[in-house]
């Protein structure tokens, strides 16, 4: 057990907002430039002639800037319909690692998933995910959102691994298999 009581690893994308300019967003594939930089290649996959500029939320009091998480503007695009912002909010909630704010930004991100129009493989993707985090025990605060996205496309195939695999002695991943076995019986 650390210092600071608890024995899971650090998340890289939380920092100690500390000084003038305190930026909440992640860093590696989720600082604003890689962001930025995927959605552009994104929107070129699919052929968005015209994408938007992402620019992150801010304020500023007292000497001090405070940049809150792109991903607050993804979830606004992919509520718009944006294939290209659609890919990172999958990517997003795939993602295991913590962030500030996360409860809230993951389950908004699975809220705009459940409203779009994802591809089979974007579905697939979804699938998988919400289903591993089932049969490892995972049902994290935004699970209530994971699992109105993963009624909308689906168990399909999975039902089989997750009828199999899923640890029925967890009262709190139970409570979801028997809401999806309830509404998405496969």
């Amino acid at each position: 057990m650390s210092a600071s009581g608890g024995d899971k690893k650090r998340s890289p994308h939380i920092g100690t907002y500390s000084g003038p300019f305190i930026d909440f967003n992640g860093v590696g594939k989720w600082s604003v430039a890689a962001m930025r930089q995927r959605y552009l290649k994104y929107a070129a996959d699919f052929g968005i002639k015209s994408p938007a500029h992402l620019v992150p939320r801010q304020h500023a009091e007292d000497g001090r800037t405070w940049l809150y998480p792109l991903i607050e503007e993804v979830i606004g695009r992919i509520e718009a319909g944006d294939a290209a912002a659609i890919e990172i909010g999958t990517e997003f909630i795939e993602e295991d690692d913590f962030f500030v704010f996360g409860k809230i930004l993951k389950s908004n991100t699975a809220r705009a998933l459940r409203r779009a129009m994802l591809t089979d493989a974007q579905q697939q993707r979804v699938r998988r995910r919400i289903v591993s985090m089932m049969l490892a025990g995972n049902v994290p605060h935004e699970f209530r959102e994971y699992k109105r996205l993963l009624l909308k496309v689906g168990v399909g195939e999975l039902w089989a691994e997750l009828d199999a695999g899923v640890d029925r002695s967890n009262a709190y991943v139970m409570r979801y298999y028997d809401y999806l076995k309830r509404f998405a019986p496969g």
